[in-house]
C-alpha cells in the first residue's frame, strides 16, 4: 500500500502522522458485526442475540424480537418478580419453606438429590438456589409463594409483553399458557427484552435499587461455566443466568468489559446439536459471543496509562 509524503514542520508532522496511523488502525479494526455474524451463520439452529454498550450505546442485533423459548432463564424473571412482591409485603423473603417429597422434580439443581423431605430453608435461599444451581425443585417452590401467571403479568406491564414463566418445572399440567407451552416449553422471551431488562437491573431501577443489587448478587455467583465465561479471563465479573433443554441453549446477563458494563443475550432454539456435554454447539456459541464482546470492548490502547 502507498502511502503520500506529507511535509510538516517538526512536531506537527509527527503529530499529523500519528493521527493519521492511528485513524487507519480504527478504519482496519473489525466491526461487532463482523465478528459476530460468522459465529451465528455457522450455527446449525435458530439464533437470537441482542448486545448492548451500557456506556457507549453500541449495539448489536440480530432476530432481537423473535419469542424463543428459555430453558431456565426464565429464572430470572421469576426472581425479579419475587422481589417485586417483597418490595410490596406481598410475599417474606424470610419465611421459611419446608421442602416436601412431592415437591421434588428432576433435573438440575441440589434440592431433590442432596435434601431431605422436612428440610426448612427462607424465600430467599430457594431464590438463591433457582439462580445459581438453576434448581428445579426451588423455583417450584418460589413459584407457588409468587403465582405462575403473576410474572408474565408484571413483565407485561414493566414493558416486556414476551416475557412469560408458562408452569412450574417438569409440571406441564400446570402450565397457564398452554399453547406457549406446547411452542416454548417452560418459558418465553426475546433477546431484546433481555437486554432491557439486564440494563435496568444494572442502572438499580428494577424493582428499587437495594432490590436490583440483591438480584446481580445472586446473578454473579451462577455456576454454569460452560457459558458466558468458559473463554473470559479468569475473574471477569459476570452476572448472568442460563437455560439448557435438549434443543435450547440460552444466556443472559451483564459482562464487565474494559469500558464498562455489556448487556448480552443469546438465545438457540432447534440445535442440531443436542449434546449434553461441555462443548455442545449451544453452550460454545454463547461462550463464543461472550469472548467476542469482551475483546471488542477492551479499553482502547490509546486510552491506556502510558508505562512508567
Amino acid at each position: 500500500m502507498a502511502f503520500a509524503r506529507i511535509d510538516l514542520p517538526g512536531s506537527l508532522g509527527a503529530i499529523a502522522f500519528l493521527a493519521f496511523l492511528a485513524s487507519f488502525a480504527a478504519a482496519d479494526e473489525p466491526t461487532l458485526e463482523s465478528r459476530l455474524m460468522p459465529l451465528i451463520q455457522a450455527h446449525k439452529g435458530k439464533v437470537s442475540v441482542a448486545i448492548k454498550n451500557l456506556k457507549t450505546g453500541e449495539t448489536f442485533l440480530y432476530h432481537e424480537d423473535v419469542p424463543m423459548p428459555t430453558a431456565s432463564l426464565i429464572k430470572l424473571p421469576i426472581m425479579v418478580e419475587t422481589y417485586r412482591q417483597a418490595e410490596e409485603k406481598k410475599v417474606d423473603l424470610g419465611e421459611m419453606i419446608t421442602l416436601k417429597q412431592s415437591d421434588k422434580v428432576p433435573g438440575s439443581g441440589i434440592l431433590t438429590d442432596h435434601f431431605s423431605a422436612g428440610a426448612k430453608f427462607p424465600l430467599l435461599d430457594a431464590i438463591h438456589l433457582m439462580i445459581v444451581y438453576s434448581d428445579n425443585t426451588a423455583t417450584n417452590l418460589v413459584l407457588d409463594k409468587i403465582g405462575i401467571g403473576s410474572t408474565a403479568e408484571t413483565m407485561e406491564k414493566l414493558g416486556y409483553p414476551h416475557t412469560k414463566a408458562h408452569s412450574k418445572v417438569f409440571r406441564r399440567d400446570t402450565s397457564v399458557f398452554p399453547e406457549r407451552s406446547k411452542q416454548f416449553g417452560l418459558g418465553s422471551t426475546t433477546a431484546s427484552e433481555m437486554i432491557r431488562l439486564c440494563e435496568s437491573l444494572q442502572k438499580g431501577e428494577l424493582i428499587s435499587k437495594e432490590a436490583s443489587e440483591a438480584m446481580l448478587k445472586h446473578l454473579r455467583a451462577c455456576d454454569d461455566k460452560d457459558k458466558f465465561p468458559r473463554f473470559l479471563p479468569p475473574g471477569t465479573k459476570v452476572a448472568f443466568k442460563t437455560g439448557s433443554v435438549d434443543a435450547s441453549k440460552t444466556a443472559a446477563g451483564l459482562i464487565e468489559c474494559g469500558q464498562g458494563p455489556v448487556a448480552v443475550c443469546v438465545m438457540t432454539d432447534e440445535n442440531e446439536d443436542k449434546r449434553w456435554v461441555t462443548d455442545n454447539a449451544g453452550n460454545r456459541l454463547c461462550a463464543e459471543v461472550a469472548r467476542v464482546v469482551f475483546e471488542h470492548f477492551k479499553n482502547d490502547k490509546a486510552d491506556a496509562p502510558a508505562p512508567k
